[in-house]
């Protein structure tokens, strides 16, 4: 099984502020070692994915890629509004283990960031160069999300954590129809990742998750849905395992061909890994 959404990094106050007192147990280093997936399906690797607005966290993800044979892709983040957006591609593109690129969308003040011409021009070098886009949305940026994936049909987009339904409150409206709007772009892709934390940390249920995860397959189907864990953020709802587990009982109701590309072909076709 690959784990298609992992993050790894080296804690600091200044360099993650994002990380406040409510999350003590991610105030730590997270790098590369023994499995956190689980029986009983091993850990065949995973795709590291970034967590700031940082080149040089790219290249230390690289690195740590090139060091790490389970470390399999790296979706990293480039500045798609910079002038120099193609060099930027050049440096990292010489790194076989460079798969996708990602922006932390839901955290900008524009709400329509995506709809930015010089974000959109950025954007536009990827496709040619095989590279994914991961789509890290909330509510403000899905309807900008549905128009972008129109207007860019040939590029691949993955939806990251199923576009943050709001579980914790029973969300099921917009989100629904926003969901089966994205899903129409057949470029698109879905991680089921990052669903526990949506919930609340310390009551939810696997249960909670079900209507989310039905919603997600009746949209997708078991074609172009990627299993991803959201290590270490996932721990702020409880143990991995935990949260893992949730994720493949519900697939178990699958064949195994489908269980297959959902935990495992799946990410190796959309980002391209290697061997």
């Amino acid at each position: 099984m690959i784990d298609a959404h992992r993050h790894f990094w080296r804690y600091s106050p200044a360099s993650h502020p994002w990380i406040d007192d409510t999350m003590p147990m991610l105030k730590h280093d997270f790098l590369p070692g023994p499995q956190i997936l689980g029986d009983p399906k091993p850990d065949d690797g995973c795709i590291a994915v970034q967590a700031m607005h940082d080149l040089e966290e790219t290249r230390w993800l690289l690195s740590l890629a090139a060091e790490h044979p389970s470390v399999l892709g790296v979706v990293g983040w480039i500045d798609l509004c910079a002038h120099d957006v193609t060099e930027q591609l050049s440096e990292f593109q010489v790194h076989r283990r460079f798969v996708g690129v990602r922006h932390l969308v839901q955290d900008e003040r524009d709400a329509k960031f995506l709809e930015r011409p010089d974000f959109q021009l950025g954007l536009s070098w990827l496709a040619a160069r095989g590279l994914c886009f991961d789509l890290l949305l909330r509510e403000p940026q899905r309807a900008s999300a549905i128009a972008l994936v129109r207007a860019f049909p040939n590029q691949r987009f993955v939806v990251d954590h199923l576009a943050k339904p709001r579980i914790v409150a029973g969300e099921i409206d917009p989100w629904h129809r926003q969901i089966h709007e994205l899903a129409r772009s057949e470029n698109v892709f879905c991680k089921l990742s990052g669903l526990c934390t949506e919930a609340d940390w310390k009551t939810w249920d696997p249960s909670e998750l079900a209507p989310y995860l039905d919603i997600a397959l009746e949209s997708f189907g078991p074609a172009r849905l990627i299993f991803g864990s959201d290590y270490p953020v996932c721990t702020l709802a409880g143990a991995a395992r935990r949260v893992v587990k949730a994720h493949l009982d519900f697939l178990r109701r699958l064949s195994p061909t489908e269980f297959r590309a959902i935990t495992h072909t799946n990410a190796v076709r959309v980002y391209g890994l290697k061997p």
